[in-house]
């Protein structure tokens, strides 16, 4: 008999929905890995005889063995829960509550669907009682509301598997379409095609560090990459989060860049009537973009988490960018700083796979880089960066080890094109290397050294 939240606060439930499942189970051996599959829980039924039941069920699949009246009374004798069960007679009557197990899959979904509405009552209660305590940030609160929400959904996805004969007839598709179509990127193009080369292009839920020391061009990588997805012929749906530089100084890097401008031509106002029909015309083009800047200083991460989310559901970004790791703030500042780095890039990696797009984090190099060709140990504060990230790209400056100084921490810059390798010093789906790049510091864009064939 079915029953939904009332006066007397009854959870949602039915009981004989609950035994209507039970019952299948015992009639049919085979249908125990199917509700496994579908993730049927124990925690999923209400009444707590149910409940022991089912994990009996579940003891004795475990060992191999079939689930009837018999074996499944024997296994909660050993467990000790015979009792909680509602004794062997409560057991037999389950296989008379239905005639066969053919709905068994309509009897799952049922209580799952029940068990849902109990969990989001608990999540309603416990968000109710927490609105009230004036300790907790409004924003904290929220970003609780939508986790507790994903956690739900996500664990409740059906697990299943697909025969390879299945899997090899789309993967001959995909090969036959990029075959004939002369395009191997696969991914979102990132506007340097040697590194597309190497990469097929940003791949979606890829968690992707640029890493570099402090004046080698992250940010002006990271925009002419930007640049070139959402203003390029692609129309890629971009979101910029800027923890650094303000919206206003990120929107006159990029059309500096983008119009070959000279930045300090735009910051000091003196420019010529060429240069500003450049402008005009950058702007233009650069008007109707689907390009989304996060402009936030002291971003904390669970802000981060909440404005992703949003924009990929209501502006369905391609790609996110973070400038940068280092200045992503931790909810819990006791913790130590390379816990926090740790914990922001899983949060990070998950997000990716979360939202199914590529997030692109830049992040700084320790001091043993300034003079060094880079490696994955000099990602700084925390190990973790280098195990989750899929793809890492470093910057390298080429310098005269001669004018090395004790403790200086950057080389003056007098040049206006700076030679810089572009490294892949790891990649999990591909081939490691370095491109040859050059950074026309007028102008902040990168540019190939040699010519791209």
């Amino acid at each position: 008999m079915a029953a939904a939240a009332s006066k007397d606060k009854i959870p949602p439930h039915d009981d004989e929905l609950e035994r209507a499942t039970l019952g299948g189970l015992l009639q049919d051996a085979e249908a125990v890995s199917a509700v496994i599959d579908q993730r049927l829980r124990p925690e999923d039924f209400y009444a707590n005889a149910n409940r022991r039941i089912f994990e009996a069920i579940l003891s004795l699949d475990g060992k191999g063995l079939r689930a009837d009246i018999q074996t499944v009374v024997q296994e909660l004798r050993a467990l000790g829960r015979i009792d909680e069960s509602g004794g062997p007679a409560n057991v037999a009557s389950l296989t008379t509550v239905i005639p066969s197990s053919a709905n068994i899959d309509y009897y799952v979904k049922a209580v799952q669907s029940y068990s849902l509405r109990r969990a989001l009552l608990r999540v309603a209660s416990e968000i109710g009682a927490k609105i009230y305590d004036e300790s907790l940030e409004a924003r904290v609160i929220l970003e609780e509301i939508q986790q507790k929400i994903f956690d739900l959904s996500d664990n409740r996805n059906i697990l299943s598997f697909r025969p390879i004969g299945e899997v090899l007839k789309e993967t001959i598709t995909i090969i036959d379409n990029v075959r004939k179509s002369k395009n191997p990127i696969t991914g979102i193009p990132s506007g340097f095609e040697s590194l597309d080369r190497l990469t097929s292009g940003f791949q979606p839920s890829d968690f992707i560090v640029i890493g570099a020391r402090p004046s080698v061009g992250k940010t002006a990588l990271a925009l002419n990459m930007a640049s070139h997805m959402a203003f390029g012929r692609n129309n890629i749906s971009v979101a910029f989060f800027s923890l650094e530089m303000s919206n206003i100084a990120l929107v006159q890097r990029l059309i500096s860049s983008e119009g070959m401008i000279k930045g300090n031509d735009l910051r000091s106002g003196f420019l010529s009537g060429g240069d500003y029909g450049k402008i005009l015309q950058v702007c233009a083009k650069m008007y109707e973009a689907a390009f989304y800047i996060v402009d936030m200083p002291n971003m904390k991460l669970m802000d981060l988490r909440s404005q992703a989310r949003k924009l990929r559901a209501q502006q369905g970004i391609q790609i996110i960018f973070v400038d940068y790791l280092g200045l992503i703030s931790h909810e819990n500042v006791m913790m130590p700083r390379y816990e926090q780095i740790s914990d922001i890039s899983r949060s990070l990696k998950g997000l990716a796979r979360e939202l199914k797009v590529p997030i692109v984090v830049l992040c700084q190099l320790n001091r043993e880089a300034q003079w060094e060709t880079p490696t994955l140990a000099n990602l700084r504060d925390s190990g973790s960066i280098e195990q989750d990230a899929d793809l890492v790209l470093f910057l390298h400056k080429k310098q005269n080890k001669k004018n090395k100084k004790k403790d200086e921490e950057e080389e003056p810059v007098h040049s206006d094109t700076i030679p810089t390798d572009l490294i892949i010093a790891k990649q999990r789906n591909g081939p490691v290397g370095t491109i040859e790049m050059a950074l026309q510091t007028k102008f902040a864009k990168f540019t190939p050294l040699f010519k791209e064939h």
